[in-house]
């Protein structure tokens, strides 16, 4: 299983934090996570919102394994 971590507005959307998923590729977790909660894969699948693997930045579809940490984070800001 893989540990999911929602950061921001995303958290707020799904009303959880943390959780463990079965999921073999990121893609696979998405789609889980859509299926749960369309509010939830909409926002993951709005601009800006960035997938990280072993906190590592992914832009492309990567594959998990049980013990994968995957952070999904809201755009950022700054100055």
């Amino acid at each position: 299983m893989a540990r999911v971590m929602l950061f921001g507005r995303l958290a707020d959307i799904a009303g959880w934090r943390e959780t463990e998923i079965d999921a073999s590729s990121l893609s696979g977790l998405r789609d889980t996570l859509t299926a749960t909660d369309a509010a939830l894969g909409e926002a993951l699948a709005g601009p800006g919102v960035q997938a990280a693997v072993d906190k590592v930045i992914v832009r492309a579809d990567v594959a998990l394994t049980a013990g994968s940490e995957v952070a999904f984070l809201p755009p950022m800001s700054g100055g």
